[in-house]
């Protein structure tokens, strides 16, 4: 048998990170189960064969395989039970045995299901954000194949500051410099306090050898390059803590958002005239503009943004935001504009998002 690893702060951290995050989401689950007596370790914990499924994703690389080895030990412990999806994107040159050595290691882990869900990255957004709707797409599947309740990212502390920074560059607004969530909707990021140091070690201190993406390395991508240039570079200047300080604003700008979308949903309601529907899919939103001119533009644009999701159309961009705001703000009979996948005019006092 075996002998489990000691215990080290990287394990410990790592841990006790999914620990909380799983418990806030899950409170009912730790209810339905049970210590078996005379038991240690995982095998210790009668989970109900029903209890929620949450799903790690994973890709063999040290965030995602650290975040399984600790959802495998604290899974039973919160009531839950715990499989992977592994995601193959098919972009690389033996991706596909990538995927497998990932899909054995959690296994080994004693995570089940676990699932590899092969992608075909297509889309003219950039390789980046197709491989991402990709992903996610894979994710969805999985969720409903499995019938999962959430899935885990890996998601670090430097994912979150990177996040930050190239949000700043592109000039992006509050919500985009909020960064993630440790919580959106059934995707869990445990891991937004965490260090990647902290997670290598964790693999290293388990004896388990992760897989180092050459892409993680490759100077075409932006995000690589904040990695490995712009964030040492600001740390040398400005001295250390950088990483933190972007990290902690992502959070204080996470309590603002909460806030700010709290109050547009409010005038969303008031601001609706009428929705209408072909064969029970929303066509058109119809806003009344004296609503909503006099409230702050934080707010209007986020309604804006309410009205766009109702109608199916999007995603919108800071530029369509100001132009559409124009329409609210500034008219004097122009006409609307062209949105991703619809149109926006102004009918007197009535704002039309229709496809």
């Amino acid at each position: 048998m075996t002998a489990r690893p000691r215990l080290t702060p990287a394990m410990a951290d790592t841990r006790r990170a999914v620990r909380e995050l799983l418990r806030e989401v899950f409170p009912e689950a730790l209810e339905n189960m049970t210590k078996m007596p005379g038991c240690a370790g995982g095998t210790g914990y009668d989970v109900p064969v029903d209890a929620p499924l949450v799903l790690v994703a994973l890709s063999g690389g040290a965030d995602s395989l650290a975040l399984a080895a600790a959802t495998a030990f604290e899974a039973q412990r919160c009531g839950l039970r715990a499989g992977a999806i592994v995601v193959d994107h098919g972009l690389q040159d033996g991706s596909a045995e990538v995927a497998a050595r990932a899909a054995e290691l959690a296994r080994k882990l004693g995570l089940a299901p676990v699932v590899i869900e092969r992608v075909e990255v297509l889309g003219d957004a950039g390789p980046e954000a197709n491989a991402r709707a990709a992903r996610y797409s894979a994710f969805e599947t999985a969720l409903g194949a499995q019938n999962a309740d959430a899935v885990l990212l890996a998601h670090t502390l430097d994912d979150q500051a990177e996040t930050v920074l190239l949000g700043l560059t592109r000039g992006a607004g509050g919500s985009s410099l909020a960064g993630m969530e440790p919580i959106n909707g059934v995707y869990l990021r445990p891991f937004l306090g965490i260090r990647r140091e902290q997670t290598v070690a964790a693999c290293a201190d388990q004896g388990l050898e992760a897989w180092s993406d050459p892409q993680n390395f490759d100077p075409a991508f932006t995000r690589v390059r904040i990695r490995t240039e712009v964030l040492p570079m600001l740390e040398a200047q400005l001295g250390p803590g950088i990483a933190q300080a972007l990290a902690r604003t992502a959070e204080h700008l996470q309590d603002d958002a909460e806030v700010l979308e709290a109050i547009a949903d409010e005038v969303f309601s008031k601001t609706v005239e009428r929705l209408t529907a072909v064969d029970s899919v929303e066509t058109s939103c119809l806003m009344s503009t004296s609503s909503i001119t006099e409230v702050p533009r934080a707010i209007r644009v986020r309604v804006y943004q309410r009205a766009a999701a109702a109608t199916g159309i999007g995603p919108l961009t800071s530029a369509h935001m100001s132009a559409i705001d124009d329409l609210v703000t500034n008219w004097h009979g122009q006409a609307g504009i062209d949105v991703p996948g619809g149109r926006v005019v102004r009918e007197k006092a009535i704002l039309r998002f229709e496809l």
